[in-house]
């Protein structure tokens, strides 16, 4: 069969031949339609992540669309390695699997899966959101940041703030749930630029604020705590969600004062801070909601074929993989 295929830690995959898969019990055989490139699909693949199988040759791609034998179409995640979802077929724990509505194409159900499944995990399993509470998505401007801001939204948060680098993209968030944006620019170069968002997050925090989802870590992260622990007021809780790292920060120094002058609860959300049931459950009540909630999500579809020179492609639009 055609699939991309990584041929060791940290190389991009390359079109080619590999073995069919072999249905077995409790193992499904699934024919791949799309598979969306997101980051921890990539990550994942790459030998990055720490979910990652570290056998190659294998297939790339960590989760997909596609038929099972008997013909059900399923979203599915985690293919049993050395397979993959970037190949012609797959082959999958079949509690991997769950059903796709009709009232979501393929395409659309492959590039939303991830970054709304990080969203609703997240708000819903980690942070517990309440209606009428005020939520800031720290990196609103990514795919998955922007998924984020329509579910809170959705979901009843009374106010939701989007903040990220991109000021013109936060702009459009606007019309898409956020009730205020506040654009940031951080780095060695940019001395002055930590203090500015730390200010413009007091004004905010002095409204109030109940949660924070942050894709980015790094500096505005920390930013973002010590915000918290000069502008909100005495053992009020805030729920700081930590869930990706786009700034490529691993590493912050976090001051213990930020700590103990606050109510601040940190916790991450992601394999492992859930367990994988429930991951695929946040997938489901996506899916579900996709339509109610007016989901929009930028795509752009490329053959198999061309999965080399599309590899690096930004996250934004969502590159979609369509097989054939």
């Amino acid at each position: 069969m055609k699939a991309g295929i990584i041929t060791a830690a940290g190389k991009a995959p390359v079109y080619g031949d590999f073995n069919d898969p072999v249905a077995s019990e409790g193992r499904e055989l699934v024919t791949v339609s799309a598979s969306a490139l997101s980051q921890f699909s990539k990550s994942r693949s790459a030998g990055f992540h720490y979910s990652s199988s570290g056998k190659f040759p294998s297939v790339a791609g960590a989760d997909g669309v596609g038929r099972m034998a008997a013909g059900q179409r399923v979203y599915f995640a985690l293919p049993e390695a050395p397979y993959g979802a970037l190949a012609e077929k797959t082959l999958v724990p079949s509690k991997h699997c769950i059903a796709v509505s009709d009232s979501l194409d393929d395409v659309t159900a492959a590039a939303l899966a991830n970054p709304g499944m990080s969203a609703w995990a997240a708000l819903v399993e980690r942070a517990q959101l309440q209606p009428a509470e005020t939520v800031l998505v720290n990196g609103a401007a990514g795919t998955a940041g922007r998924i984020a801001v329509q579910l809170a939204k959705y979901l009843g948060a009374g106010k939701v703030i989007a903040t990220g680098r991109n000021e013109s993209e936060l702009a459009e968030l606007l019309s898409q749930g956020a009730d205020a944006v506040i654009p940031f620019s951080l780095g060695p170069a940019l001395p002055r630029g930590a203090k500015q968002y730390e200010q413009e997050l007091i004004a905010e925090f002095a409204r109030g604020i109940d949660i924070v989802i942050d894709y980015l870590w790094g500096e505005s992260a920390r930013t973002v705590v010590v915000a918290i622990a000069k502008a909100v007021e005495d053992a009020h809780p805030v729920r700081f969600v930590q869930v990706g790292g786009a700034s490529r920060e691993e590493s912050i120094e976090l001051p213990g004062a930020a700590l103990r002058s606050s109510a601040i609860q940190l916790m991450g959300s992601g394999i492992k801070s859930l367990s994988f049931p429930k991951l695929l459950e946040a997938v489901k009540h996506v899916f579900d909601v996709a339509l109610p909630a007016k989901l929009q999500i930028q795509t752009n579809t490329v053959p198999l074929s061309a999965i080399a020179e599309n590899w690096g492609a930004p996250g934004k639009p969502r590159v979609v993989v369509t097989i054939p």
